[in-house]
């Protein structure tokens, strides 16, 4: 796994006409809108670097962008792949460990998610806190990463400053942003309402499918890590209404203008950030 990483490694970077940035961003289900705001330099499909696996689900072009958002340098991963396409968690933490091999500091992850907490409103963002892992396996089982930590501690996932950051682009864009706790299950299928309400129950404000592994493989290489939800559906039980994935694709699809708005003002916010440090 190792030498894959690095000859994935090697080459992205032949392909990107610049070193590579410290900023990455994932963008999940209906979010390949905000690469509209991205000045690009180079685009490299998944398929031509070794080890990365390609998503089959719609609403993941599956793309690699390299280029310019508020005049800061970032890499743009326009889709990811599942747990649920019969993926291991190996295939889906390759990304992952690329990018931090590559140079990567800082991920902000981005997905769809169902609103749990009956505060939240269809439309509405949350800033994750914290998750809940109930995907039933975690990316790091079995895996040999030289240097890293045999039992990797995460009491702090999300990186308290960056999360403040995210609070504050959303006040200056005038985003309804929350903050809360992601519950990740396996998938395909939805949830049940009883489910849901013991999701509840343990503290969970929002679930997806998606997301968790990649946060927690960010940590064990040492990233720093921010994740965006996208709340494009009330969750079983809440609503009398059926979910479906077109639904949710096309909420995605309509909060786009938002997210584009809300990751623009964070990547402006965090690069004068890390001026001033």
């Amino acid at each position: 796994m190792n030498e894959l990483v690095a000859k994935s490694v090697a080459q992205l970077r032949r392909r990107l006409p610049e070193a590579t940035p410290e900023l990455a961003i994932v963008l999940g289900s209906g979010h390949s809108g905000v690469q509209s705001r991205l000045k690009v330099a180079a685009e490299i499909r998944y398929e031509k670097l070794r080890g990365f696996p390609v998503s089959q689900v719609q609403g993941h072009a599956g793309k690699l962008l390299f280029g310019r958002m508020s005049g800061v340098p970032v890499l743009l991963l326009c889709g990811r792949s599942h747990f649920y396409e019969g993926l291991s968690m190996s295939d889906i933490a390759f990304p992952i460990r690329v990018l931090a091999q590559a140079g990567i500091r800082t991920l902000v992850l981005t997905n769809a998610a169902g609103g749990i907490n009956p505060r939240f409103r269809v439309g509405d963002f949350m800033c994750l806190s914290d998750h809940i892992n109930f995907m039933g396996a975690n990316p790091l089982r079995g895996e040999s990463v030289p240097h890293a930590p045999s039992f990797l501690d995460l009491s702090q996932v999300y990186d308290p400053r960056l999360i403040r950051l995210v609070q504050a682009a959303a006040r200056s864009v005038r985003i309804r942003l929350h903050r809360g706790i992601y519950v990740a299950v396996s998938g395909p299928s939805y949830e049940t309402p009883a489910e849901i309400k013991v999701f509840a129950r343990l503290g969970a404000d929002a679930v997806g499918m998606s997301t968790v592994p990649e946060a927690i493989v960010a940590r064990e290489c040492g990233l720093r890590v921010a994740a965006i939800s996208c709340i494009t559906n009330l969750a079983a039980g809440r609503t009398r209404s059926r979910i479906n994935h077109a639904e949710v694709l096309a909420m995605g699809a309509k909060a786009q203008t938002q997210m584009s708005d809300l990751l623009s003002q964070f990547v402006e916010l965090y690069s004068r950030a890390a001026e001033a440090r």
